[in-house]
């Protein structure tokens, strides 16, 4: 059996005297404002397989503070199941039933329940609100991702450009040798050079003719290859179709 929110709350539900206090409760305030979001978490927690009887889960208000709490705070599952053990503020924010402490495995369960189209519900009712009240336009987006390791260096305009120059530069060199007669020049070293002195100058007017030579060499070392693109299906061979494919793919 799970409930949809805790009917009635504790007198002993105090949020602390703290920054982060007064922000789990203004947070509350405009949870209780927006109970429409309950109905799609409890809908979500159905689909798990959850029963209307048996032993009393978790409320669907519980799990969506809980799963706020976590993000809000950067948790893990273990380290959310202490807080909301260890602090009051945590508890009167999630709405626990009294003398609940929900093991990290329960949060996870349940948590992880959430569909991404509940979250964009509720991420588009809080950009709404924030509109309406002239908090926030929702025009500019942070997005968070998780660092892998790859093999490339930080990527900026003028290395992109510069890597750009230099693949062409190869698969030109390539074309050559395979039989190509179309004639161009190699601007390597004048590209590495602009993407140097791009990374070093400082100031936005300073870079833009920096800039402009730079684009200006790889569009003309981009017609380069697409010339001997164009020239090289005549000649017949394996190897001819394997250069094709490799401008194609870059």
């Amino acid at each position: 059996m799970r409930q949809e929110r805790t009917v009635q709350g504790s007198i002993f539900d105090l949020f602390a005297e703290h920054e982060i206090g007064r922000e789990l409760e203004a947070m509350s305030q405009w949870l209780d404002a927006h109970r429409d979001l309950l109905n799609l978490v409890t809908s979500d927690l159905r689909r798990q397989g959850v029963t209307e009887t048996g032993r009393q889960g978790l409320p669907s208000e519980a799990v969506l503070r809980c799963a706020l709490l976590k993000q809000y705070r950067q948790l893990s599952y273990e380290e959310l199941a202490f807080h909301l053990e260890d602090s009051a503020s945590f508890r009167a924010f999630a709405r626990l039933p009294w003398g609940w402490s929900p093991k990290k495995s329960v949060l996870h369960k349940t948590i992880s329940a959430i569909r991404a189209d509940t979250w964009e519900a509720v991420n588009k009712m809080l950009l709404a609100s924030a509109r309406q009240e002239r908090l926030e336009s929702g025009r500019v987006v942070r997005v968070d991702s998780t660092v892998t390791a790859a093999l490339i260096h930080e990527p900026s305009d003028s290395s992109l450009l510069w890597d750009c120059v230099r693949v062409m530069v190869r698969l030109l060199q390539q074309a050559d040798s395979l039989g190509s007669t179309i004639p161009w020049h190699d601007h390597c070293r004048a590209a590495k050079k602009r993407a140097r002195v791009i990374e070093y100058t400082r100031g936005r007017p300073k870079r833009v003719q920096h800039y402009r030579a730079l684009l200006r060499i790889a569009r003309n070392t981009l017609d380069y290859l697409q010339q001997a693109a164009a020239q090289l299906p005549l000649a017949a061979g394996p190897a001819g179709k394997l250069w094709q494919a490799q401008v194609r793919h870059y």
